[in-house]
């Protein structure tokens, strides 16, 4: 009897069944411990070619019950460090083994395993893996204007017919259950895994993310989710860049000068797709491109190589990028620090880059590079800014850095870097941004009052000053606050001969005025009590909702807001509850002023 050895290869994609059906395979089927051991391992870790492999045994077991073959189960159970190693070849090791030992044929669908197999003299059948004939069940949800398919088990399928910006959610009336919406993840994973060009992006515990052509597979399943879930995207149109009808001025910009670009818009607004069609341009123009996707779900020519995030790192992809020194980088979704951190690397060495990234506005793009970069250097890793919404180009922003006296301030000697934002197409300044204080400030620029920066100018102002006490602060211009301290305090702020408030007013880089508060404070009862956690100090029910100011003898400590059952409650752990609490227990005075 003509005795075969299955690989896991073989198992995962079904091939032995598909043959016995065909009637190209009988006889005795061997299937190693050592395959068992892996797909367990494999489904145990939630990963769904690990279930479909566990599935085809099934089947082969079927077929064994019909008579039609005889199987076997031979070879040891890996140990724990041979199944972490299986990417390294020790499964396999193991397999082409005992099909040496049992002078069995090797069937196996990996070239890797089959080129071992011959240089160790073993019988072989290899099975090339071709595209498959039959498309995806899920395809039978799409028409010509389905944007998406969105599948929960339980639920009525709901599909977005349209294109970005017009578009709208049919409920269709099939209600699929766990069962139906596995069999539909198990088929888009085990053709995605066969078709060439397609390919599992990421597979974890919980999710598994697949590119089939030009459908984006996202399936979802407990315990991430609270029941399987499937999303079926796919581009509705692929458009060239000239159906954008961009101003002559941008298009060159496009074509010569998109040293750092940013794309940006919200989800859906179709930002990868003027991404897409400007690498198809840069092809056109001869230009070597090249893209960093995460997925890869851009589509695109053959001679734009398109690098995966998920299966390398960040370091890699720079390393590859610097030596293979393409003409333009296209960065698909910059999504985290990891990306920013290359995106940023890559431009400040001067690669051409065009990035995508998610924002609700324009200049939440560009605040997004805020603390992950000197605010200096964000014009040279950005210069234009392209905000897509609904599909069209709806804002162009560009940067600039200069050293300037910011909007509202007057006096000369504020002057400082300011990087400012102005609009494409009439060059006008509708943003800076700068230090102020201690942050690095965004200030939207308005012909007039300035309202913007004067909120700002007070809130860093009284933020400075909280240490004294209870105080207010007011803008009386552009360049001149006042501030209202307690009376006690007054000499404290201003300092000997002026110098702390004058190290205040440079740091501000405001003129300040002081005077004494106005306001009336009365001194009120409470009562005081001790929990675990909490110092617990009890008002009447009149003082609910007002603001109570805490003094340890003379000095402020704390502001406070009277609770909805007259209680204030300060963490015994914090500093400044240690503070209250040594007051207390040394009976120092502690009192509270409304």
């Amino acid at each position: 009897m003509k005795k075969y050895l299955l690989d896991t290869s073989v198992i995962i994609e079904g091939i032995a069944s598909k043959l016995i059906k065909e009637k190209k395979l009988d006889g005795k089927i061997i299937i190693t411990n050592a395959s068992i051991a892996e797909l367990e391992n494999q489904a145990n870790n939630g990963l769904e070619i690990g279930f479909i492999g566990l599935d085809e045994l099934q089947k082969l077991q079927e077929f064994q019950k019909k008579k039609k073959i005889i199987i076997e189960f031979l070879g040891p159970r890996p140990n724990i460090s041979q199944i972490q190693l299986a990417r390294s070849g020790e499964i396999d090791a193991l397999i082409r083994s005992i099909a040496h030992d049992q002078k069995a044929t090797l069937i196996t669908a990996d070239k890797v395993q089959a080129a071992s197999a011959r240089a160790f003299g073993i019988e072989l059948k290899f099975i090339e893996m071709k595209k498959p004939e039959l498309k995806l069940m899920l395809e039978s949800y799409f028409d010509k204007d389905t944007m998406s398919v969105h599948i929960k088990e339980k639920c009525h399928i709901a599909v977005k017919k349209g294109h970005p910006g017009s578009w709208k959610l049919e409920k269709l009336k099939d209600k699929l259950t766990s069962k139906q919406v596995q069999e539909l993840a198990k088929d888009a994973v085990e053709k995605t895994r066969m078709a060439p060009g397609s390919f599992v992006e990421i597979q974890r515990r919980g999710s598994t993310i697949a590119q089939f052509e030009n459908y984006r597979i996202v399936i979802v399943k407990p315990p991430i989710s609270d029941g399987w879930e499937i999303t079926v995207v796919r581009p509705i149109k692929k458009l060239n860049i000239e159906d954008y009808n961009l101003p002559e001025v941008l298009f060159e910009r496009i074509k010569n000068k998109a040293r750092g670009m940013l794309i940006s818009g919200e989800v859906g607004s179709g930002k990868s797709t003027l991404a897409q069609s400007i690498a198809e341009l840069y092809v056109k123009m001869g230009k070597i491109t090249k893209t960093v996707e995460s997925p890869r779900d851009l589509q695109l020519s053959d001679e734009i190589t398109q690098y995966s995030k998920n299966f390398t790192t960040s370091e890699e992809i720079h390393d590859i990028l610097f030596l293979s020194r393409p003409d333009n980088i296209i960065f698909d979704e910059i999504r985290d620090t990891p990306d920013f951190k290359l995106f940023i690397d890559l431009r400040l060495a001067g690669s051409n880059c065009i990035g995508v990234l998610h924002s609700a506005s324009p200049i939440d793009a560009i605040q997004r590079f805020i603390g992950r970069t000197e605010t200096g250097m964000i014009p040279s890793i950005v210069d234009t800014l392209i905000f897509i919404e609904a599909g069209k180009v709806n804002r162009v922003l560009t940067l600039k850095m200069k050293v300037k006296v910011p909007s509202g301030m007057v006096e000369k000697d504020l002057a400082r870097p300011v990087v400012e934002v102005r609009s494409f197409e009439d060059n006008k300044l509708e943003y800076e941004i700068y230090s102020y204080g201690e942050e690095t400030v965004v200030i939207p620029v308005e012909t007039e009052n300035l309202p913007a920066v004067n909120n700002l100018a007070v809130k860093v102002i009284e933020q400075e000053f909280k240490r004294y006490g209870n105080i207010k602060a007011e803008l009386i211009d552009n360049n001149r606050v006042r501030v209202y301290v307690p009376k006690s305090r007054i000499g404290e702020v201003i300092g000997r001969e002026g110098c702390n408030i004058d190290f205040i007013e440079k740091k501000l880089g405001i003129s300040i005025d002081i005077e004494e508060i106005k306001e009336r404070q009365e001194l009120v009862d409470y009562k005081i009590s001790e929990t675990k956690k909490h110092l617990v100090f009890r008002l009447e029910h009149k003082y609910i909702k007002k603001r109570a100011d805490f003094y340890v003898g003379d000095e402020f400590v704390l502001s406070a807001i009277v609770g909805s059952d007259g209680e204030i409650r300060i963490n015994k752990k914090s500093e400044i509850g240690r503070k209250v609490l040594d007051a207390v227990d040394m009976n120092k005075k502690v009192e509270l002023r409304i």
